[in-house]
């Protein structure tokens, strides 16, 4: 029954959400691109261009974007909703010199005055009241919460000690006390049990309610596909199935270029396979790790379903796993990098750099 109950928390964001963006709302800017504003999708302008650019960062306008503009040589920054509702003036998160992005119809602020985050909803209305540390998105109807830290400052950086993490849902409810941060965790993957998952690509908690919450680990899922599904058969014909449409490469003095999968397999396949073939070796030196689509380089259309309403990469559930193989001899320099995109169809070879110059 707890299982029905999470997985019908995200339904209902869903739902909510869904009700709400069937009229997304595009930015625009202004004749020398200082300001934007907001159009609907037939071009009628909803809101003209005021927002300051850099800081607000929000692409599209579904339910609450994060605004920033200078009115009688002062700065205002706030909480602005569809209906023009205003809520947490001055009181903006913000990671990376970039305020929060609304996700599942959810955003996330900072009180000043204790320094405490929450949620807004897509109405502007507080539904994680601000008694947390720090929070993370709300991912499938869920957060993770820490409480109680001391947030120590260094320089112009500060991190946190101590305190209490804790996996909570967007009603505000502890289902797992003691949940580290961990961003290879799949949320949406989440599955609940009387005993814990016996998947190997599966990381199991035990909740409150003392049932197993279970989830797929991206870097497990990868390194199992990795091995069972393309070193298995390197093929031209299953490492085409496990690329992406276009695969992307670095080649001076032209910068990035992109190919279609079949010609860039096709004048490539020798190297590839070469090097592929290399992960089999267990004395090669390589590792795995984790990044986000790169918003610079992978800027077309087919690429737009991967990042959020404000260009970020959607890492949560589209990580990027990058194979970085070393240089058999030490004294060489440079690396081979294999990207793959997690997609909903698996993962996707998506680019390729080579510490030499060896692509076509």
């Amino acid at each position: 029954m707890k299982k029905i109950i999470i997985l019908h928390i995200f339904l209902i964001l869903s739902f909510s959400a869904f009700a709400q963006n069937n009229d997304i709302w595009f930015s625009f800017p202004n004749k020398d691109t200082t300001l934007i504003g907001f159009k609907d999708k037939n071009g009628i302008v909803k809101i003209p261009p005021k927002f300051t650019t850099g800081f607000t960062t929000a692409r599209k306008f579904e339910n609450i974007i994060a605004a920033s503009e200078e009115k009688d040589g002062k700065w205002k920054s706030y909480y602005l909703t569809k209906t023009g509702k205003i809520v947490g003036r001055d009181s903006l998160y913000s990671f990376d010199n970039g305020p929060d992005c609304e996700n599942e119809g959810l955003i996330r602020f900072t009180d000043r005055k204790t320094d405490k985050m929450g949620m807004f909803n897509g109405n502007g209305k507080i539904v994680i009241p601000a008694e947390y540390s720090n929070i993370t998105k709300a991912i499938n109807g869920m957060f993770i919460g820490l409480k109680d830290a001391k947030k120590v400052i260094d320089g112009e950086h500060f991190f946190w000690t101590g305190g209490k993490e804790f996996l909570i849902d967007t009603s505000n409810k502890i289902l797992i006390e003691n949940f580290a941060y961990n961003d290879d965790l799949n949320f949406y993957s989440v599955e609940k049990s009387k005993d814990p998952s016996k998947d190997p690509i599966r990381e199991n908690f035990l909740g409150v309610d003392r049932q197993y919450y279970s989830f797929v680990n991206f870097d497990k899922e990868f390194k199992y596909w990795l091995q069972n599904t393309l070193l298995s058969d390197l093929s031209k014909s299953n490492l085409e199935k496990h690329s992406f449409d276009k695969i992307s490469y670095w080649k001076e003095p032209d910068g990035w270029i992109n190919l279609s999968k079949t010609k860039f397999i096709n004048q490539n396949y020798i190297y590839l396979k070469s090097k592929l073939q290399e992960l089999k070796n267990p004395k090669t030196d390589y590792f795995v790790s984790t990044d986000g689509l790169n918003q610079f380089i992978f800027e077309s259309s087919e690429y737009e379903i991967y990042f959020n309403n404000c260009n970020e990469s959607k890492d949560w559930i589209y990580p990027v796993k990058n194979i970085v193989i070393n240089p058999k001899n030490k004294l060489e320099h440079g690396q081979d990098h294999f990207e793959f995109l997690r997609t909903e169809n698996g993962y996707k070879l998506i680019s390729v750099s080579t510490k030499k110059e060896e692509l076509k």
